[in-house]
């Protein structure tokens, strides 16, 4: 089974990227916060590889952090929640919020993922609240980086306008870390969407 590559970037869109290794083309299917954290094309990657086989096909699945991939692995092992979905959850939110929502039974912020109903989201919750307490290092299950409300405004404005809530939370968060001191809503929602349209 393939568990791991290290190549260079072919191609890259939200879910799927091409990974070149050594001449072969790996195509590979990633969660969104995989996706923003590759770099350009023909950038070196290295991902954590989980290979699904079935009888008619054989997928890769890839994360940039062991616990992403330790997550998907977690949700995929619930009936009725296969590898593709299991993209879309991870995709919907960080991990450690994931986690979070999951502990706390947090259906609402669960359900706020598209394509998960309120079924899945409960099945979720009774299913792994127990198994995360042991399967996610304790270092891991804080709660989602502390967001000032300039910023969570932000953040809501960018969605309004059509962007993914990860990549405006990255897009916020890159811009707060290179800033000295923390910009107004304005200013912070202007850079916001400078480097979203990069």
């Amino acid at each position: 089974m393939i568990a791991h590559l290290s190549g260079k970037l072919l191609s890259k869109q939200p879910n799927q990227v091409i990974v070149d290794v050594n001449g072969v083309g790996y195509e590979v299917h990633v969660p969104l916060s995989t996706f923003y954290e590759l770099g350009e094309i023909g950038a070196a990657v290295q991902l954590r590889i989980y290979t699904h086989v079935r009888e008619d096909t054989i997928a890769l699945f890839g994360f940039k952090s062991a616990n992403e991939k330790l997550m998907f692995e977690q949700v995929t092992s619930i009936s009725g929640i296969g590898p593709k979905l299991g993209i879309t959850i991870l995709s919907g939110m960080p991990v450690d919020e994931l986690v979070a929502a999951i502990r706390q039974s947090n259906l609402a912020r669960l359900t706020s993922i598209p394509g998960i109903g309120k079924k899945t989201a409960e099945r979720l919750v009774v299913e792994l609240r127990d198994k995360l307490a042991k399967a996610v290092p304790s270092g891991e299950q804080t709660a989602a980086h502390s967001v000032s409300q300039p910023q969570e405004d932000v953040i809501s404005a960018l969605v309004n306008l059509g962007y993914a809530k990860p990549s405006a939370e990255k897009a916020v968060q890159a811009v707060v870390s290179t800033s000295k001191t923390e910009p107004a809503f304005e200013e912070l929602l202007r850079t916001a969407l400078r480097q979203l349209s990069r």
